[in-house]
């Protein structure tokens, strides 16, 4: 990768990362699903003019119903999910657990497409379950946290897993940036009777607006335009190396802004997760052979 790539790498983490701060600052103002509403409302404005000039506007019209589901598994639900355990879980333990992903990605993929899982990819998945374990243990521990915002954030990522694999069966060929456009804008119609029968008792303070807003246009339109343009640029395998950067800009940002305190436990969780995650995805087999 140019260094252009990697600086838009980096600027693309560090904006994923922050959006796990955003939503532990909105999400006790606006409430679950008007945040996610939002959040998709203004993703979807912020993609759509761009998909009509590039003309991909048509295969969302040909696509709809699988693009649909798209939108509920790997938008609507997720999103959700995360804005729950975003009330109860630091914004940086949660951007740990988003990085597995990939790992409930190679699951679904081995159970529903036969894709095959390498013997590294099976040492990965235990590996990275140990992390999640180490990490759930530290919150139980403190008494304060019960494991129902760790689960959240886990059926989340699966379901992020289960979506991949929806793509690779039903929408293979569909441009990325309609299928972005697309799930935004069936997730903003599925939510939207959910967050109008939720709206918050009294409007949200200025602060919380302003996570919001950076929430929707920052970490999910304008990342996703970002990220596409790596796709295009380095290729997928090397774009989705984002994930292994988010967690530590999600940890960064939490110190630093929400002055969050992180033990050695969730940080060595933390690296046993990113460990599987590498090992799961092949990316540890890459380099070696590479370097063969």
């Amino acid at each position: 990768m140019g260094i252009k790539d990697i600086v838009a790498l980096v600027v693309l983490a560090g904006i994923w990362g922050g959006s796990f701060i955003f939503m532990r600052v909105a999400a006790p103002e606006f409430g679950i699903y008007v945040l996610v509403a939002i959040r998709t409302l203004l993703a979807t404005a912020v993609l759509l003019p761009l998909l009509i000039i590039t003309g991909g506007l048509s295969q969302i019209r040909h696509h709809w119903f699988a693009i649909a589901l798209v939108g509920l598994v790997n938008t609507a639900v997720p999103f959700v999910l995360f804005n729950y355990s975003s009330l109860h879980l630091e914004a940086g333990v949660n951007a740990i657990l988003n990085a597995t992903a990939p790992m409930f990605g190679a699951i679904v993929a081995w159970l529903w497409l036969g894709d095959k899982l390498t013997k590294s990819a099976i040492v990965g998945l235990f590996v990275g379950f140990i992390g999640v374990a180490v990490i759930s243990q530290q919150k139980l521990g403190e008494g304060e946290v019960s494991f129902l915002p760790i689960l959240t954030a886990l059926f989340a990522t699966t379901c992020y897993g289960i979506a991949a694999s929806m793509m690779k069966k039903w929408l293979q060929g569909v441009k990325p940036l309609a299928v972005a456009t697309g799930s935004q804008a069936f997730a903003s119609i599925m939510l939207t009777p959910l967050a109008l029968a939720t709206l918050p008792a009294t409007m949200p303070s200025s602060h919380a607006w302003l996570n919001a807003v950076a929430l929707a246009i920052g970490g999910t339109g304008i990342a996703y335009i970002l990220y596409f343009k790596l796709i295009a640029d380095v290729g997928p395998a090397k774009a989705i190396t984002v994930a292994y950067l988010v967690p530590l800009f999600g940890i960064v940002w939490g110190v630093l802004l929400l002055q969050e305190h992180l033990s050695i436990q969730t940080i060595v969780g933390g690296a046993l997760i990113l460990f599987g995650v590498a090992l799961t995805t092949g990316v540890l087999t890459k380099k070696r052979k590479r370097r063969t």
